[in-house]
């Protein structure tokens, strides 16, 4: 007798693809000709967008961009954190700009444990111990400098005038503040900024952040020389040292930008440019994806039982690797064997036709505790196919709560994302790999995943999410909606998601990601289900080398969202994010 994962595959086999019913549900993608910036806070979109109308290129409106959300969006935008940049040119050229955050000097790698080897919970997350010299103004500026044309005080004009005056908040904006409401008002400097007298804001009211205004004016005036040698980076050190934390005024002014060539792999004739470490998600996404590149996933059909068993056998293999990636100034990672297309061929001939894999039959090294979720990404891409895709975080919402003295800058909580003991179980089940333990002047590992794509030498797609674990499945899954499936961008990013790391032996899946049937089929075949509330806020442009919509197939479908006309970029900001908006011209 057929086992049933085995039936269903024959039976799919016989079927032709069809369009997704979850697809049919999004809005259409934003449709434009000359430019498309896609961010988590619609006023920061329009900045972004309106500098590529003034004649800024890609690079500025990214920096831009930068600036504007650590103002509007204080959650995830910031300039006391930091990310990955990463460029493309339409001539060929690209870069990466590593501007995540390093442990101080001072760090050690039991710094999170007591006298008995112990792991001290909240040391690495509540404490002024927590974190990391921050990079983001940095990078912002290293790539303002080698690859923009704008001067530095056009481009954060935008972000000292909604500091300054204020912005008007939104529903949504009032409820992330409503979040960090208790622990704002445990710090009066936060406080001042971020509450009533201790309340949260309301709807409608203006946040004002006068401090921030002054910090973006000396930025403009002086650089990031202002920000890590002068005034600021003292002020920043000052208010570490009073918290008990451990950043110096020498770690400040020793911070340096790291440009790393990044990942490349190909998947159905598209090229591939994602991040490299520090961060593991541009690697996982190029194994995930060349072991896919087996399967004909169009045939298959969406989100079927077929799908998604080779999808989470993949998965759970690239998460297995992903696990003894670290800083590559500390670890010598084999990237090239990890992305090779005869190791991708190996992985999969592993992989059975019907049951599951038991993750612990992977032999790996254990894995690094998993970064925090609460980052946020955008996307920016121009008619000439120049385009950039940024991650950046402040790890925890708001990072850590907290804001350097009179700075107004709220600082991160990054040291969380390094293991705080090796093997040491967190949470989750996951452990401490001796490859992510602190050190001075290291960077921890992430997954956070900005990626582009292209065909031919012409742009295709640009995306990236926040997420935590999630954002390397966050990104393929958008990829693989477009590529094989046929979606438009605003379909893909907004379509359920489900997401396997390798451990725990569990897959999580949004609601409405499964079809009752086809998680019966999967559970018959040795797989493990956990429904979460949604997650991730993916930012993606598309352009017309997928069609008329922006879709894979340029598909027709009447009932399908359409742009009212062709355009040669399509933008869309993720549903599940209510504040955020693709804006072009």
């Amino acid at each position: 007798m057929r086992r049933p994962l085995a039936l269903a595959l024959a039976v799919l086999a016989a079927l032709p693809a069809v369009a997704s019913p979850a697809a049919a549900a999004a809005p259409a993608p934003v449709g434009a000709d000359h430019g498309m910036v896609v961010t988590a806070q619609h006023l920061a979109s329009e900045v972004g967008a309106q500098v590529l109308k003034d004649g800024g290129n890609v690079v500025d409106a990214a920096v831009a961009v930068g600036y504007a959300l650590a103002v509007v969006f204080p959650a995830a935008g910031n300039l006391g954190g930091g990310g990955f940049m990463n460029i493309r040119f339409a001539d060929g050229r690209a870069a990466f700009v590593d501007m995540r955050e390093k442990a101080p000097a001072a760090a050690t790698a039991t710094m999170f444990q007591d006298a008995s080897g112990a792991v001290v919970k909240g040391r690495s997350t509540d404490t002024w111990l927590a974190v990391g010299v921050p990079g983001t103004v940095a990078g912002l500026e290293w790539a303002r400098d080698h690859y923009g044309t704008k001067p530095r005080a056009a481009l954060v004009a935008p972000a000292i005038r909604l500091a300054r005056d204020g912005f008007v908040l939104a529903p949504a904006d009032t409820s992330l503040l409503q979040l960090g409401a208790p622990d704002f008002a445990a710090d009066p400097a936060t406080a001042a900024i971020f509450t009533h007298g201790g309340k949260p804001y309301a709807v409608g009211e203006r946040l004002v952040q006068a401090n921030l205004a002054a910090t973006l004016e000396a930025i403009a005036a002086g650089g990031a020389d202002a920000f890590y040698r002068g005034d600021v980076g003292r002020a920043i050190a000052e208010a570490s040292r009073a918290g008990g934390g451990i950043i110096t005024a020498a770690d400040m002014a020793g911070y340096r930008v790291r440009e790393l060539a990044p990942v490349r792999c190909s998947y159905r004739g598209y090229d591939i440019q994602s991040a490299p470490p520090p961060s593991a998600g541009g690697v996982a996404i190029c194994e995930v994806l060349q072991i896919l590149e087996g399967y004909d996933l169009s045939a298959m059909g969406y989100h079927s039982a077929a799908e998604l068993h080779v999808m989470v056998e993949a998965m759970r293999r690239a998460y297995r690797d992903r696990q003894g990636l670290g800083d590559p100034d500390f670890v010598k990672n084999d990237i090239a064997k990890l992305v090779d297309r005869d190791y991708a061929a190996r992985l999969r001939a592993g992989i059975d036709a019907v049951q599951a894999t038991p993750s612990a039959a992977l032999e790996a090294p254990p894995p690094p505790k998993p970064e925090g979720q609460q980052t946020t990404q955008f996307s920016i891409a121009d008619g000439a196919g120049n385009a950039v895709s940024v991650t950046y975080t402040l790890n925890s919402w708001f990072g850590l709560r907290r804001v350097a003295g009179g700075t107004g800058v709220l600082m991160n909580n990054e040291m969380d994302d390094f293991a705080a003991k090796s093997g040491a179980s967190n949470q989750f089940g996951l452990v401490g790999s001796d490859a992510n333990a602190v050190a001075p002047g290291k960077t921890p590992i992430s997954s956070m995943s900005p990626t582009i794509l292209t065909r031919d030498g012409k742009l295709a797609m640009v995306i990236g999410s926040p997420g935590g674990s999630r954002i390397i499945t966050i990104t393929l899954e958008a990829i693989v909606n477009v590529v094989d499936h046929g979606m438009t961008v605003s379909e893909a990013i907004d379509a359920p998601r489900f997401h396997m790391q390798w451990m725990p032996d569990v897959v999580e899946t949004e609601p409405y990601a499964l079809s009752a049937d086809t998680r019966r089929l999967l559970e018959a075949s040795g797989y493990t289900f956990r429904e979460k509330a949604p997650w991730g806020q993916a930012a993606g442009i598309t352009t017309d080398l997928f069609g008329e919509d922006g879709g894979g197939n340029g598909l027709a479908i009447p009932y399908l969202a359409k742009p009212p006309k062709p355009y040669r970029l399509y933008g869309a900001d993720d549903d599940r994010d209510p504040v955020g908006s693709a804006a072009g011209y």
